[in-house]
């Protein structure tokens, strides 16, 4: 098969409410990441000790593994804190790092009042990773997003109450 068409495959957009500030929800995925992304989504060779977010454009989505070893998610293209970030997602079809290759993820954090944030994601640009790869990837974060945010949204709730 031809991969050299030029192909569009659609974002992934998926939302979630949080009931808590836009500022705290957007430094729970930030600077929190570590505290609530599951281990199990790992890139690296050995199981995961840190991930990590650094919080300027250039920066890394990045994980340290157990044996030392950091391999990066992505880098930060957009960085506006607290209602905004895009991040390259550096990640092949089978979830092994590739940066040639990679798709981007936007977050917007929208205030809804003092005290809710509605978490919107989107998931884009598949199409750089070729049409079979590009689809692999989309219906595979169209089906893991949702759970992703899920745990966002209950650690920024228990943060809250705790």
């Amino acid at each position: 098969m031809n991969d050299n068409r030029r192909v569009t495959i659609a974002p992934v957009r998926k939302s979630i409410r949080v009931a808590a500030p836009q500022a705290h929800a957007f430094e729970v995925f930030t600077a929190g990441l570590d505290r609530w992304w599951p281990k199990s989504h790992h890139l690296g060779a050995s199981a995961v000790k840190l991930l990590t977010i650094e919080p300027w454009i250039g920066g890394r989505w990045y994980e340290l593994g157990e044996d030392g070893t950091e391999t990066t998610v992505g880098h930060i293209l957009v960085w506006e804190p607290p209602s905004r970030f895009v991040v390259t997602w550096e990640i092949s079809s089978q979830w092994k790092s590739d940066p040639g290759r990679g798709s981007e993820v936007e977050l917007r954090f929208v205030a809804e009042g003092e005290d809710n944030t509605l978490v919107e994601l989107e998931h884009r640009l598949f199409e750089r990773m070729g049409a079979e790869h590009g689809t692999v990837m989309h219906d595979a974060v169209d089906r893991g997003w949702p759970q992703i945010l899920q745990l966002l949204k209950e650690e920024a709730e228990n943060q809250r109450r705790g």
